[in-house]
């Protein structure tokens, strides 16, 4: 092999720039800049927004090119991902990312994009929705399957709240449109509700998986990577969802779901705010005292996605339960998902850099 081969196997084996080696959860830089955008627009900073909306965009558009070339060129290595319970899950971040920039482009009133990639979500919800937990738990060779659970589980969740935030966007700006469909307004809202009971029973069913991952099998400083930083990111995903839903126009279903949305939307938030100092204390136990390196990896998105969300969340519920300690907490946490999204990024243009070096 010469040294431009080993060059570039270096490059796909650590970037999986290549489709054969292309992650399933290749998304999470999608949706960590989208919530991010999402984040900067709610905060006043429009031109910001726009700026990492389009660079969401433009991750979005390349890795969707070189997973469609992996599913036709290396269907293998895409079956075996789908029957691994340890990456799966992380096809689910394509559900979430499309979902991100399809509320992306509902505030920038772009209705008529928002509304395909939220018929493209659906439709990929649908088939992933179904698909994976066969594929990745009935038919994984893997014994037992709570041996391959990890943080990336979560994003199952994280996608059906996702199509409810999209839903739940649509249906509120929809109304203000010429010409509205009615008919599809409340098809919006019933969508929102019933993603918004899947994704939170979901969070609930992964957690269990989780729990047994940790109580039957070693878990060390090793396995506690930043995917689990969704623990949090996923209930503040059903806090954004949820916020949305009140937002909505009254109609009988969600008169009849609207006190247990917004307390449930409450609580998830004190919830999430209370996995906070954990999830840093954890970081902490695995970096300070365990000694493992921090250095630039993919799977880092996946902890920039949560903060941002967290942001959001707390300006959602802030304004729509007219709480302004919520909406001042969101405002100012905006500041530390921003600078979190930045140390990412700039590592993993820095790791690039070297990664191109390396001889």
């Amino acid at each position: 092999m010469n040294t431009a081969d080993r060059d570039l196997t270096g490059l796909h084996g650590r970037w999986g720039l290549s489709p054969s080696t292309l992650a399933p959860g290749c998304f999470a830089s999608v949706m960590a800049t989208g919530i991010v955008s999402i984040g900067a627009e709610l905060a006043g900073l429009h031109l910001l927004s726009v700026t990492l909306f389009w660079l969401a965009v433009t991750l979005y558009v390349f890795f969707t090119v070189l997973t469609v070339v992996r599913i036709l060129r290396y269907p293998d290595a895409v079956r075996a991902d789908l029957h691994d319970p340890s990456r799966a899950f992380g096809f689910f971040t394509a559900v979430a990312g499309t979902n991100v920039l399809a509320t992306g482009f509902v505030g920038l009133g772009m209705i008529p994009p928002a509304l395909t990639l939220f018929v493209l979500g659906g439709l990929l919800w649908l088939v992933l929705g179904y698909g994976i937990p066969f594929t990745a738990i009935l038919g994984s060779s893997t014994r037992p399957v709570s041996a391959g659970v990890n943080g990336t589980w979560l994003v199952w969740a994280v996608a059906a709240q996702s199509v409810a935030v999209v839903a739940a966007s649509l249906g509120i700006e929809l109304p203000h449109t010429p010409d509205a469909d009615r008919g599809l307004v409340s098809f919006l809202a019933l969508t929102a509700v019933v993603m918004w009971a899947v994704g939170l029973a979901l969070y609930v069913v992964c957690l269990i998986a989780i729990g047994m991952r940790i109580l039957q099998h070693r878990f060390g400083p090793e396995d506690l990577d930043a995917p689990y930083w969704v623990t949090m990111g996923a209930l503040a995903i059903t806090i954004v969802a949820g916020s949305r839903i009140l937002d909505l126009g009254e109609t009988p279903l969600l008169e009849t779901t609207r006190v247990l949305v917004g307390a449930s939307s409450a609580l998830l938030w004190a919830i999430a705010t209370w996995l906070v100092p954990a999830l840093v204390a954890a970081g902490i136990w695995r970096h300070a005292v365990h000694r493992v390196p921090m250095t630039y990896a993919a799977g880092l998105w996946s902890m920039v996605f949560p903060v941002g969300m967290y942001a959001v969340a707390s300006i959602d519920l802030g304004r729509s339960d007219h709480v302004p300690a919520i909406e001042w907490i969101g405002l100012h946490w905006y500041w530390i998902a921003l600078t979190v999204w930045a140390f990412v990024f700039v590592s993993m243009v820095l790791s690039f850099v070297r990664t191109l070096r390396r001889p």
